[in-house]
C-alpha cells in the first residue's frame, strides 16, 4: 500500500507539475502581450499575483521532510506543526506541486482554486480575442510562400501556366477581351480604361476611320494617327482628301463620302442630298422666300422704302456683276450674293426643273435682264441652288445694304460696320426659323435631315467667321445690339458711322 502511494504521490507530482508548469507559461505569454493587449495586461498581473499569493500565502499547510529507518515520509498537519525536522522549501515549484497534492483532500479549497483558473482562462481567452481582431498578415504570408490570386476569377494560381500583365497575376483563360470576352493570345495586346482588348478589337472600337473612303485613318510618317475633323460636323477624314479632288457641298461644307452621291450643279459645284430637298433653283421659285423676307423687316419697323428687284444667278453672272461694281466691298472668298447699285445686264435663271435624289438636273434656262438705276439700289443677286435657310440669310444680308442706302446712311461706311451689321439681320433672321422645314415655295417638305441643325450651323457660320468684316464687324455689332437694341445702334450707326460702345 505504501508502495502504491509513493507511485501515485509520483504520478500527481509528475502531473500537477506539468499542469503548473504550463499554467505559468500560459500567465508569462500573456503578460508578454500585454503591450498588445492593452488594458488587459494589467488584468494579468492583478490574476497572476493572486493567484501565486493564494498558493504560497493563502494556506497554513507546512511542508517537512524526516527520515525514519532509512525510508522518507511525508507528514502534514493543519495546525502548522512538524512532526520531524522541519525544512523550507525553496523552490516554488516544489511548494505548489505539495499543495496540490494536499489539496485532493479539501474541495472547498479546491473550488477556490478553480475560480482563479476560471478567471485566468477567461483574461487569457479575451487577450485572444482582441488578437483575433488586429490585421491579418495572411496576404504577406501567402506572397512568401509564393501563392498569387487570379485578377480576373480571384482564385489561387496553382503549379502551371499563368500570365503576369498588368501588374496583376492571370489564369490563361481568365485573361479575355473586355470587348469580346474571348482570351487574349498572343505577346501583344491594347489597354484602354484599364481594360485589356485584342488589338482587332481596340482597333474597330478606337481607332478613326475616315467618314469619306471609310478606312481606318492611316498613321503619318512619325507613326501618329493625324486626321481633319469639320469644325462643326465633326465630319472625320484623311489628310489625303482635302488634295485628291473629293468635293465638298456648297452649302454645308461636308465632304461627299464614297457611298453617297452629291448632286452636281452646271457651275461646277455639288449640293449634298440633305441640302438639295430645299434648295432655291429659280428666280421665280425664291419670290415666296422675299417677301416673308421683306416681312421680317416691316415686323422691325424697317420696311423698304420702295421695291428693289430680286434675281437668282449663276456664280459666273455673280461674280461679273462684283468685278463691275465700283464702290461694293466684298471679302468673302467666294461671293453668294450682292446688293448691286449700277446699271447692269444680268443673265438670271429663269425657269430650271426641279431635279431630285434620282433625276439629274434637266436644261437650265437663263434670261439676260437690263437693270435700269432709279435708286441707289439696282437689284440684289443671289447665288442659285441653295438652301432655303441659306437662301434667306444672303437676302436678309443683302436687303441689309439695301435699307442702309435707301435710308441715308453714309455712301462709303466702314466695312467692318456695314457688313457687320448686315451680319447681325442675318442671324436674327436664322433665329426666327426655328423648327422651320418649308421649301422656297412655301410648301412642307419631308423631314429627311435635321433642318434645325443646318440653321444651326448657319448661325456658327456667321458667329465663327473669321474674317475682319464679316466675323470681328458680327460680334462687335451683336454685343451693340444686345446693349443698346436695334434702334439705337442704327441711330448711332447714322449719326457716326460706327457702332455703340
Amino acid at each position: 500500500m505504501e508502495g502504491r502511494k509513493e507511485n501515485s504521490a509520483s504520478f500527481y507530482i509528475k502531473h500537477l507539475g506539468t499542469n503548473l508548469k504550463n499554467k505559468m507559461a500560459c500567465w508569462n505569454t500573456a503578460m508578454g502581450n500585454s503591450a498588445v493587449f492593452g488594458g488587459y495586461g494589467d488584468i494579468l498581473r492583478r490574476l497572476k499575483m493572486k493567484w501565486l499569493s493564494k498558493i504560497f500565502k493563502g494556506s497554513n499547510h507546512r511542508v517537512s521532510y524526516g527520515d525514519d529507518q532509512g525510508r522518507d515520509t511525508t507528514t502534514t498537519s493543519r495546525d502548522g506543526r512538524n512532526k520531524g525536522a522541519e525544512k523550507t522549501v525553496g523552490d516554488d515549484l516544489d511548494h505548489a506541486i505539495a499543495l496540490s497534492l494536499s489539496e485532493e483532500d479539501h474541495k472547498n479549497e479546491r473550488r477556490e482554486h478553480s475560480d482563479y483558473d476560471e478567471e485566468l482562462a477567461r483574461a487569457v481567452q479575451a487577450s485572444l480575442d482582441i488578437t483575433d481582431r488586429l490585421p491579418s498578415s495572411s496576404t504577406v504570408r501567402e506572397s512568401s510562400l509564393g501563392l498569387h490570386r487570379c485578377a480576373g476569377c480571384n482564385k489561387e494560381i496553382g503549379p502551371g501556366r499563368f500570365l503576369s500583365c498588368m501588374g496583376a497575376m492571370w489564369h490563361p483563360q481568365c485573361f479575355c477581351c473586355h470587348a469580346c470576352k474571348q482570351p487574349i493570345s498572343g505577346t501583344e495586346f491594347a489597354v484602354s480604361g484599364n481594360e485589356p482588348y485584342h488589338k482587332d478589337c481596340y482597333r474597330e472600337l478606337y481607332h478613326p476611320r475616315c467618314e469619306v473612303c471609310h478606312n481606318f485613318i492611316p498613321p503619318n510618317s512619325a507613326r501618329l494617327i493625324e486626321y481633319r475633323a469639320h469644325p462643326f460636323w465633326g465630319q472625320k477624314y484623311c489628310p489625303a482628301h482635302e488634295e485628291d479632288g473629293t468635293p465638298r457641298c456648297c452649302s454645308c461644307e461636308r465632304m461627299e463620302p464614297r457611298d453617297a452621291r452629291y448632286i452636281g450643279l452646271d457651275d461646277g459645284r455639288k449640293l449634298c442630298l440633305e441640302c438639295l430637298d430645299t434648295a432655291v433653283m429659280d428666280t421665280h421659285e425664291c419670290q415666296p422666300l422675299y417677301h416673308e423676307i421683306q416681312d421680317f423687316y416691316e415686323g422691325m419697323n424697317m420696311k423698304m422704302p420702295q421695291p428693289i428687284p430680286m434675281l437668282l444667278v449663276e456664280r459666273q453672272a455673280l461674280n461679273e456683276a462684283r468685278q463691275n461694281e465700283k464702290d461694293g466691298s466684298h471679302h468673302l472668298p467666294e461671293t453668294r450674293g450682292l446688293c448691286l447699285s449700277e446699271e447692269q445686264t444680268i443673265s438670271t435663271v429663269y425657269r430650271r426643273p426641279r431635279p431630285s435624289r434620282h433625276i439629274p438636273f434637266g436644261e437650265m434656262r437663263t434670261e439676260s435682264m437690263k437693270l435700269t438705276r432709279h435708286c441707289e439700289v439696282t437689284a440684289i443677286l443671289v447665288l442659285f441652288g441653295l438652301p432655303r435657310l441659306l437662301s434667306g440669310s444672303i437676302l436678309a444680308h443683302e436687303l441689309m445694304h439695301a435699307w442702309l442706302r435707301l435710308n441715308g446712311f453714309p455712301h462709303l461706311l466702314d466695312p467692318v460696320v456695314e457688313e457687320g451689321i448686315c451680319q447681325v439681320i442675318a442671324h436674327m433672321w436664322l433665329d426666327s426659323q426655328i423648327g422651320s422645314s418649308s421649301s422656297s415655295t412655301g410648301k412642307s417638305k419631308p423631314k429627311s435631315f435635321n433642318h434645325d441643325r443646318l440653321r444651326e450651323f448657319f448661325l456658327h457660320q456667321i458667329a465663327m467667321d473669321s474674317s475682319p468684316a464679316y466675323g470681328q464687324g458680327f460680334r462687335t455689332g451683336h454685343q451693340a445690339v444686345v446693349q443698346f437694341g436695334l434702334k439705337r445702334t442704327l441711330d448711332h450707326i447714322k449719326l457716326t458711322g460706327s457702332f455703340p460702345v
